[in-house]
């Protein structure tokens, strides 16, 4: 992430909040659960972010029109102008670190923590689900 701080820093995001401003702006509407899940983030952090995003006009809240009890968010133009403003620089980022340290380990890599992130901790110890 040293790599693109700078980056989010220059358009006033934090990481987590650019986290969940692109699992939206790729998935479209998802509940608050769905979102904290796919951007890594915690319940409590992603209500206080939802907040700050919704004011800062990047993302829209919505109930549900099958279930009034589930709320919906979703990328507003805004939250999408920020993703395509910041995708150019990120994407020279990855492909200095592709060149670099080598696209195949880089994939390797990724694989790896996705296999690292799917394992749940269990009284103490790592386990499989």
């Amino acid at each position: 992430m040293s790599h693109f701080r700078p980056i989010l820093a220059a358009h006033d995001v934090t990481e987590q909040q650019w986290r969940v401003i692109r699992v939206l702006y790729e998935a479209g509407k998802l509940d608050a659960t769905e979102v904290a899940d796919k951007a890594s983030i915690l319940a409590p952090s992603l209500t206080r972010m939802i907040r700050s995003l919704e004011e800062r006009g990047f993302i829209t809240k919505h109930k549900d029109d099958a279930d009034g009890r589930r709320v919906l968010l979703q990328i507003t133009p805004a939250g999408q102008a920020i993703v395509e403003d910041v995708m150019p620089e990120s994407l020279k980022v990855y492909a200095d670190i592709d060149a670099r340290f080598g696209a195949e380990r880089v994939e390797r890599l990724l694989d790896m923590l996705d296999e690292l992130a799917s394992l749940k901790l269990e009284n103490g110890s790592v386990s499989e689900d």
